[in-house]
């Protein structure tokens, strides 16, 4: 079941990261705005359209996997989005790699696979009770809320960037614990206790307000701000959440040297990557400006 859970975590980091790259085209098509009429803007563009339906998969594949591994394991995971949605965005824009590229997504992946190894991520439960679910919803929420109010409109655009970002990362943390527990009660008793539970709604709200925050984080400052912010915010958002709400266990002792020295790794990596992407975007900009000022042959 681990290794099921982990198969379709990668599958789902891989869809994610083709819909992220997509969303991120389209987004950089628009004039500046926020908010409904920034989504309204992007509905109409197919590309956007493409992007949307790269996380509705991952959400199906993200699913599966919570119903067969704990979220402890399964969010981390979708840290190898951002490699996945550099090589995508390379071939969207006929941009070779840089080596750095490469060196960056070893170290995230090296990373990963040293964090997860030590940490031994287990849990078999899916369901907790409202005395938990209580507390969590209102420090995430209110997190959430609090960053939109920091990040308004005149603020610099880094800052914007990054705390969009990190409330997108817990609205993207809370709906994985939420469709955990919604895919638990599927699993057990079907459809009709699928519709009448109330974390079925609540991540399909939560996840709806985490697409339109990053929406606005990729809008509203520089790659560098915003993704490291989404990346590792998920990822530890969603462990704490396992933790608490669903009883998941990790390794500690001596097991957190390993673990730092990875999560370190993923970091640098991160960091390295949130650099590379303008790159790539910039050099395509600039070879289609060239391409533009050529003059046609003539015979």
């Amino acid at each position: 079941m681990i290794v099921l859970a982990a198969v379709f975590a990668v599958t789902g980091a891989a869809s994610n990261a083709m819909g992220t790259a997509f969303q991120r085209k389209a987004a950089s098509t628009v004039s500046r705005g926020g908010g409904l009429r920034l989504v309204i803007a992007l509905a109409h563009r197919p590309v956007w359209l493409i992007g949307v339906a790269g996380v509705v998969g991952a959400a199906l594949f993200q699913a599966l996997a919570l119903v067969n591994g704990p979220i402890a394991l399964v969010q981390p995971l979708f840290v190898l989005e951002l490699p996945f949605a550099l090589m995508i965005a390379a071939r969207l824009m006929h941009r070779p790699l840089p080596n750095s590229g490469w060196w960056a997504i070893v170290c995230v992946v090296a990373g990963l696979a040293a964090v997860l190894a030590a940490a031994a991520p287990a849990g078999d439960r899916d369901q907790a009770p409202m005395v938990r679910w209580i507390p969590a919803l209102a420090v995430c929420l209110g997190c959430m809320a609090a960053a939109v109010v920091l990040a308004r409109p005149g603020r610099p655009p880094l800052f914007r960037a990054a705390v969009l970002a990190t409330a997108s990362a817990i609205g993207n943390a809370l709906t994985a614990a939420l469709l955990k527990s919604a895919t638990g009660t599927f699993a057990a008793g079907g459809l009709p206790a699928f519709l009448t539970a109330w974390q079925t709604y609540g991540f399909a709200v939560t996840g709806v307000c985490a697409i339109l925050l990053l929406e606005n984080a990729l809008q509203a400052g520089w790659l560098v701000a915003s993704q490291p912010a989404l990346t590792i915010g998920d990822a530890t958002v969603s462990l704490l959440l396992g933790i608490t709400l669903f009883d998941e266990r990790i390794r500690t002792g001596w097991w957190v040297l390993p673990e730092a020295v990875g999560i370190a790794l993923i970091v640098w990596g991160v960091v390295r990557l949130s650099h590379v992407v303008p790159s790539i975007h910039e050099g395509a900009q600039v070879a289609d400006d060239r391409l533009s000022r050529t003059p046609p042959m003539t015979s």
